[in-house]
């Protein structure tokens, strides 16, 4: 069987990348943006900083703000519209997970009207054309949305949220600039993270994982290990640390897909609007147990990258469960939550059945039913 690897035509990286945007807009030849960017970004001047150099440089704009943390049809939709209405002839996401998945579906359905019914772009895809050209410039270190070919978009009407794999909505440029994510507040520094760690643990522990995609994630494991922190107390460093390793995690699990922690938070995001790394960081350790004895010597090489002492001379079970502390302890030092209060005991059977039919979960190490997913989603109760 032949491996594939897609990633971003270009990237950039570093303090000040955004300053390389007027130089590759007119590369490209592109005339008029449509910048998607979330309404917190705009009102805390955090989208300016991307759209000061648009200004000064005199490269035209419009606007589209109208997206929410969990992106709906109705967002995308919306964002349709304004796409046209402005005459645009690219986008610029500005922004985490949300923005940057508006955008994929946006871009999508604009070069492909026979998707224009939202909901037909779940699962594996395989559109026509790639979607219209985008810039893609994250401020959270954890979705990696700039480098994958994946998005999600949440079907509010049915409560569920839908996983699209597409080729054709990778980005054609991603700026990764640490002074983008400088003023991500704690939590969702700490949200963001988990969601990146969750990637890269996932992504190497998934049933498609290969060389290639080994050396990312082990790597990325490593980097998140040795900056969340930072990144958690606003450190340049650790804010340096963290958006070269969520994006290295992206370059891994974006080829080979992730498992049930991702299935659930999904699950959890739509039912209960749960911030997607929280409802990541919260399931992680939880599905690490389930999942140990179908991962071989995974779990070594996972407490190692998490900087755990000692795991040569460990046992299987010792090093398993140190991997599962380590990712436990670094959670608990950036406060995630360990419970949901919100779930019920009547809302396990739809959370389970959700869970089982998410795109993520056929990647899991380990098979599941509806009886174990509703034990699992029990654990977090």
């Amino acid at each position: 069987m032949a491996n594939r690897i897609i990633l971003n035509e270009t990237s950039y990286h570093g303090k000040g990348a955004i300053e390389c945007l007027p130089a590759e807009i007119r590369a490209h030849g592109f005339s008029k943006a449509l910048v998607c960017s979330d309404p917190d970004l705009i009102r805390f001047n955090v989208t300016k900083k991307v759209t000061d150099v648009l200004d000064r440089e005199g490269l035209p704009y419009e606007l589209y703000s109208e997206i929410k943390p969990n992106p709906t049809i109705e967002n995308v939709k919306n964002g349709v519209e304004a796409f046209r209405k402005a005459g645009a002839d690219y986008i610029i996401a500005i922004g985490g997970g949300s923005s940057m998945d508006t955008a994929k579906a946006i871009g999508i359905i604009i070069e492909n009207p026979e998707h224009e019914d939202v909901r037909s772009l779940e699962g594996a895809v395989l559109t026509k054309k790639p979607c219209t050209p985008i810039i893609a410039i994250p401020t959270t270190a954890g979705t990696a949305a700039e480098v994958t070919i994946n998005y999600v978009i949440t079907d509010a009407e049915r409560k569920r949220k839908f996983v699209c794999v597409d080729p054709h909505d990778i980005p054609v440029l991603a700026v990764i600039d640490p002074d983008m994510m400088s003023t991500m507040p704690k939590s969702l520094t700490a949200a963001t993270g988990m969601d990146a760690l969750t990637h890269a643990i996932e992504g190497y522990t998934t049933k498609a994982a290969w060389e290639m995609t080994d050396m990312f994630h082990l790597k990325a494991i490593e980097l998140i290990a040795k900056n969340l922190r930072g990144a958690y107390a606003n450190t340049p460093e650790g804010r340096e640390g963290m958006a070269l390793a969520q994006y290295i995690a992206g370059m891994g699990f974006s080829n080979v897909g992730l498992g049930i922690a991702h299935s659930m938070a999904h699950t959890l995001g739509a039912v209960y609007d749960t911030p997607h790394g929280v409802a990541c960081a919260m399931m992680l350790p939880i599905v690490m147990e389930y999942n140990q004895e179908y991962t071989g010597e995974r779990f070594k090489d996972i407490a190692i990258a998490m900087g755990v002492e000692g795991v040569e001379k460990m046992s299987q079970a010792e090093y398993r469960k140190a991997a599962i502390d380590a990712v436990r302890k670094l959670s608990q030092d950036v406060s995630i939550p360990t419970k949901l209060e919100a779930i019920k005991e009547e809302d396990l059977p739809f959370l389970a059945t959700s869970a089982l039919n998410d795109a993520c979960t056929p990647g899991n190490p380990r098979d599941v039913t509806i009886e174990s997913l509703t034990e699992l989603f029990r654990k977090v109760m």
